[in-house]
């Protein structure tokens, strides 16, 4: 794995010359916060070696070099996902890839289903804490030194400090935020009503597809992480209808305006 990233790293190095210190994935419909960054350079996910293929809607596959909020960032416009059929380590070795290119912040978006009651489809949920639901972990298998240690802390797994900048822009702009558990489970189906009851019970405020082994591989290599959901539906009881990936998508472009404004001021601040 260790030559895999740093040839995949020298082929980025050598074509872009970028020197990000801020990561970013975007998740299901928020592609849009790329529209904000003053793009230097563009990748294709097909054109990088080593590098899966997003085959899912809403996530185009591109790697983006620029400028947000004066900051020099890389963007990876879609994500891989489990259920694709990849497996952890593939789901994963782009955040390697970008520790290696020099980041020092992750920042991580994605659309997700409400199960706290007090939710509503529409609001941002700041994540302060996740559930791995996976049926596997990223980090199984030989340890590598060189990227962290066998047995990571997972106490913080979100920045506390990024937690509390955000709020205070989301306070000054009128944005109404939640702060919240996440649970990552592997998907494709969406959860059943006795999943989202169970989900509910074991302590989290949102699921959703993605997010937790790319939180665990940078918090391996001791990366601090913010991440944010759009609710783009409800699992509680009496609120639970068919959703289609097309109605997540729909609600997900109408929130994001207010998602990039909070990502693009929180960068800005650091």
């Amino acid at each position: 794995m260790l030559e895999q990233i740093k040839a995949t790293t020298d082929y980025i190095k050598a074509k872009t010359n970028a020197s990000p210190k801020i990561g970013i994935i975007l998740g299901t419909g928020l592609g849009g916060l790329v529209k904000e960054i003053e793009a230097e350079h563009v990748l294709p996910y097909e054109s990088i070696p080593n590098f899966p293929i997003s085959t899912v809607e809403g996530h185009s596959g591109k790697l983006i070099f620029g400028k947000l909020g004066g900051k020099n960032v890389v963007a990876m416009q879609g994500r891989f996902h489990y259920y694709e059929g990849y497996d952890m380590k593939q789901c994963t070795f782009p955040v390697r890839v970008m520790k290696y290119l020099g980041i020092e912040k992750l920042f991580v978006s994605n659309a997700s289903g409400g199960v706290n009651p007090s939710f509503e489809i529409g609001d941002l949920m700041i994540l302060n804490d996740h559930v791995n639901l996976f049926p596997t972990n990223p980090l199984i298998g030989k340890n590598y030194p060189e990227l962290g240690p066998r047995f990571p802390d997972m106490s913080e797994p979100y920045d506390h400090a990024m937690i509390a900048a955000a709020q205070a822009i989301a306070m000054k702009h009128n944005i109404k935020t939640q702060v919240g558990s996440y649970a990552g489970v592997s998907g494709p189906c969406l959860e059943t009503p006795a999943e989202y009851r169970y989900i509910r019970n074991i302590g989290a405020d949102a699921v959703g597809m993605s997010t937790v082994p790319e939180v665990i591989v940078a918090r391996h290599m001791n990366i601090p992480c913010f991440a944010i959901s759009i609710i783009t539906d409800m699992g509680v009881e009496g609120r639970i209808v068919k959703v289609t990936h097309e109605d997540v998508q729909r609600v997900a472009e109408v929130a994001e305006p207010k998602m990039t404004l909070l990502m693009k001021e929180l960068i800005q601040s650091l």
